[in-house]
């Protein structure tokens, strides 16, 4: 077998290896039981409440949750737009870069508090050290944010009958403390001593091979790049993320990277059966995720081991796949392996040039943040799934001709109601953003010939590419944005500023409004226990039904727009 896939199984072995145990330690930290790290971490926790005047103890319904989680998002945004519009003159500022103007500000602002990190600048020369340190406080906190929300979401399933389903603070500040802190110094410290720098000091100088003097950025890559994986935030200390060789320098840092970004979405699956007490139920869950993946990685890594059909039909030998925009110290299935997984998963980083995959692998990408349902970001990512569970439920209830319950509680039309607007929601906001763009640009070309780099079919996957990827909380990029007519100023422009911003928006908070609500309704409803006639959604037949579902709902609604970008940019290269 070739070692490259070797390597790829190799990846994902150890993702499982310490996802299992992670997700068994994730569940006792729900549900307050002891942790050998609470000798460690009581103290600290017992700081943050005493100086914050918060009693941790107090338990929340589900509206109390959300209007916690909303205001402390809303109080992190102003933070953020405060230091972005001032870094030029605010200190940790060596290489002397500007402020960012109000609705680049506005974009980075709302990108990265919603665990997006869509970034419309390039790190190096976009962000003070202030900048970067305030947005790597972001991708702890907004990662945790999203755990302690499917916590709640955890122990409304898990409850019987009550509207009290803990405190939100207390559990964001053992999220954040408990799994993403230890974690993310273990993974910073790996990266250290594999050469990557953690500095605060300026641009380094440096001659190159052939002689010339280069003045090269650094700065605490190391700490950023370890949350930003571990969080599934995405965001780059540098423009070219990690295909960059100060952020990710070697195929052994590639490996850090991609288990450190897979570990808490797969452990989060394991830690739901640990909460619920349904061991079973969690391995459903986990294997209909896993056949989506497996669906989405597979084919994309035979096409980019295949190569371009273009450059072979001038004749040219790709015995090393399509290599395009690829970096050689990963190879061509490595980094195939982690532009599906960096997209499942909502992670968004890159350790190669998306736009530069081979049109089925782009659609390929696409379609795993357009699906949005297979592991997904930390937390969040299984509420997106959870809404299909919901939908699965009440679709075999009436097929079978029983009222839909799902762990002991009727599925009714208000529910029903929630789950539909947040299934649809998704396909509305990457369509109708994609719309609104082509329709601008088609009714006046010349005006806006610098929105897109290549007019036409792959100019129509960059558009559609960019609102998935803001809707989807994942922030890749095909990155062909902005560059015509010899125009540098790239995607970041008013236009993909704004519109991205508030599809960012939307696609975080409604996402988790709608399946915390849900949760919350069916958790204070009569527990009914089962009995011969309750519809088991533990077993695989039920896995195929949610699978199904999935399919119908999300894939196929978007299977039009991938007809006028990848699909047809496919079969005109093979004319």
């Amino acid at each position: 077998m070739n070692k490259e896939i070797l390597g790829i199984i190799l990846m994902y072995g150890l993702v499982m290896l310490f996802a299992i145990p992670l997700g068994r330690y994730i569940g006792k930290i729900f549900t307050n039981e002891k942790t050998w790290l609470d000798k460690i971490f009581n103290p600290l926790d017992r700081l943050f409440f005493k100086v914050s005047g918060i009693d941790e103890q107090k338990q929340m319904n589900w509206k109390q949750h959300l209007v916690a989680l909303l205001t402390i998002n809303l109080i992190w945004f102003i933070i953020s737009m405060l230091v972005l519009t001032n870094m030029a003159w605010l200190p940790l500022n060596p290489d002397a870069n500007p402020s960012m103007n109000g609705d680049q500000a506005f974009n980075t602002a709302t990108s990265f508090i919603c665990n997006t990190n869509l970034q419309h600048y390039s790190g190096e020369s976009g962000l003070s050290y202030l900048g970067q340190l305030v947005l790597m406080l972001w991708q702890f906190v907004s990662a945790g944010c999203g755990i302690a929300i499917a916590a709640v979401v955890f122990l409304a399933m898990r409850a019987k009958a009550t509207d009290q389903l803990g405190n939100f603070y207390h559990l964001f500040v053992r999220s954040c403390t408990r799994i993403l802190f230890p974690i993310a110094v273990v993974v910073a410290l790996l990266l250290v001593f594999n050469n990557t720098p953690m500095t605060m000091e300026g641009k380094d100088t440096v001659i190159s091979l052939q002689g010339d003097t280069m003045h090269v950025s650094t700065g605490p890559v190391a700490a950023f790049v370890a949350i930003k994986h571990l969080g599934t935030n995405g965001g780059g200390f540098f423009g070219a993320n990690s295909a960059h060789p100060l952020e990710n320098v070697s195929y052994f840092t590639n490996l850090v990277e991609i288990i450190t970004q897979m570990l808490i979405p797969l452990a989060m699956i394991f830690a739901l059966g640990f909460v619920i007490k349904r061991r079973k139920f969690a391995w459903m869950v986990y294997g209909v995720m896993t056949i989506g993946f497996l669906l989405l990685l597979i084919p994309t890594v035979i096409v980019e081991m295949h190569g371009n059909h273009a450059i072979s039909a001038m004749g040219i030998t790709q015995n090393i796949g399509n290599m395009e925009g690829k970096e050689i110290r990963f190879g061509t299935p490595a980094s195939a392996y982690w532009s599906i997984a960096t997209t499942i998963i909502s992670t968004g980083s890159v350790n190669a040039m998306h736009d530069s995959f081979t049109p089925l692998a782009g659609m390929f990408q696409m379609l795993g943040m357009m699906i949005n349902s297979f592991y997904g970001g930390v937390g969040v990512g299984f509420l997106n799934f959870y809404i299909f569970i919901i939908l699965a439920v009440f679709i075999s209830g009436l097929m079978v001709g029983r009222t839909p319950e799902f762990l002991g509680k009727k599925i009714e039309a208000r529910e029903m109601k929630i789950a539909m607007i947040i299934a649809l929601l998704h396909p509305l906001l990457i369509l109708g953003g994609t719309a609104l763009a082509s329709y601008i640009f088609s009714h006046n070309p010349t005006a806006h010939a610098h929105w897109i780099n290549n007019p036409g079919y792959h100019g129509f996957s960059e558009m559609l590419y960019e609102f998935t990827s803001s809707s989807a909380n994942n922030g890749s990029g095909f990155e062909g944005l902005g560059y015509g007519n010899g125009s540098s100023v790239g995607d970041n422009t008013p236009f993909w500023n704004i519109s991205c911003g508030i599809i960012m928006l939307l696609a975080r908070y409604l996402p988790i409004i709608g399946p915390v609500a849900i949760a919350g309704i069916l958790a204070s409803k009569k527990y009914i226990p089962e009995s011969a006639g309750t519809l088991k959604t533990d077993t695989s037949t039920f896995g195929l039904m949610v699978f199904a579902v999935i399919a119908i709902v999300a894939a196929l609604a978007f299977f039009p727009a991938l007809t006028l970008g990848p699909i047809a940019e496919y079969f005109g290269m093979r004319k």
